[in-house]
């Protein structure tokens, strides 16, 4: 019997959606790459592909010059995929369990200093509606670490003004309870009492009155960025990465960052301790008359 790869991509975007809850973004790469393997197979059908196979995918995907990190997260999909059709009885032994994905190179990634944040939250205005926004959003995400997906969704009925907490919906669908600090609070306050829109559930508003988009709340924080004149390349991640370096800078504990942060594993959340053994040796070489 031969199986339809379709049929079965199908069956697993289903668990996926489903059973596991995973967010449309991550639905829908998976989906694409799962696409991509099939019109590699050009007919090869499901029961036919064993390790061999698998490795010359690989190795075409490596011609197309992708990074070691689109290659990993290609093969993490074929793995699930084929772990889902053995774990269902569908194939008889799983092909990926034999394959092993690119050595991933590190990238630490980009924060800005107290000072340059400090820069940039003082060149927002307040003089009209949007200003006061525009604070309210940089102040969030640097009071909270929130992701630019979690701060687009919040919801007026996620913030708690007297416990100062806000409610985020994070990857898969989870929520977690973070602390939001005074001033960000003061300037989501702030930007509700002028907003006009007052009925919209969604805190943050675009020039339309409806919820502001992903696209548009990156185009503000690049505004400010050139306004302060800071580096190139900084975006609302860069002020996640601020938020979690400066914590630990502080001496806050790696767990409860990664509580903060959302991360599934305390792994993901230990990139940020290279950063800041970085700042140190930075610290460490000028500082020291024998380093």
């Amino acid at each position: 019997m031969t199986l339809d790869i379709q049929y079965y991509i199908d069956k697993f975007m289903r668990y996926l959606e489903i059973e596991k809850n995973y967010s449309f973004h991550t639905c829908l790469n998976y989906k694409l790459d799962l696409e991509e393997f099939k019109n590699f197979l050009k007919g090869i059908s499901l029961d036919n592909v064993d390790h061999l196979v698998l490795r010359k995918y690989l190795a075409e995907l490596k011609q197309k010059n992708y990074k070691s990190s689109s290659l990993n997260r290609k093969l993490s999909c074929i793995r699930s995929f084929f772990k889902f059709l053995f774990r269902e009885g569908y194939i008889q032994f799983n092909p990926a369990s034999l394959i092993s994905g690119p050595k991933q190179e590190k990238s630490l990634p980009a924060f800005l200093t107290e000072e340059e944040v400090i820069r940039l939250l003082e060149m927002v205005p307040s003089d009209k509606e949007s200003s006061l926004r525009d604070k309210a959003i940089l102040e969030t995400f640097y009071s909270t670490g929130m992701r630019i997906s979690e701060l687009v969704g919040l919801d007026i009925s996620d913030i708690d003004f007297i416990s100062g907490t806000v409610k985020v919906k994070g990857k898969g669908k989870k929520e977690r309870l973070l602390p939001i600090g005074d001033k960000a609070l003061e300037a989501i306050h702030n930007y509700l009492n002028i907003r006009s829109k007052r009925e919209e559930e969604a805190v943050f508003l675009n020039k339309f009155g409806k919820r502001i988009t992903v696209r548009g709340v990156r185009n503000i924080v690049s505004k400010y960025v050139r306004l302060a004149a800071l580096k190139g390349g900084v975006s609302p991640h860069t002020l996640r990465h601020s938020f979690a370096t400066h914590l630990l800078e502080r001496g806050a504990d790696l767990r409860s960052v990664q509580e903060l942060l959302g991360h599934t594993n305390i792994s993901t959340t230990q990139i940020y301790t290279h950063l800041t053994t970085e700042r140190l040796k930075q610290v460490y070489n000028h500082a020291h008359p024998r380093a």
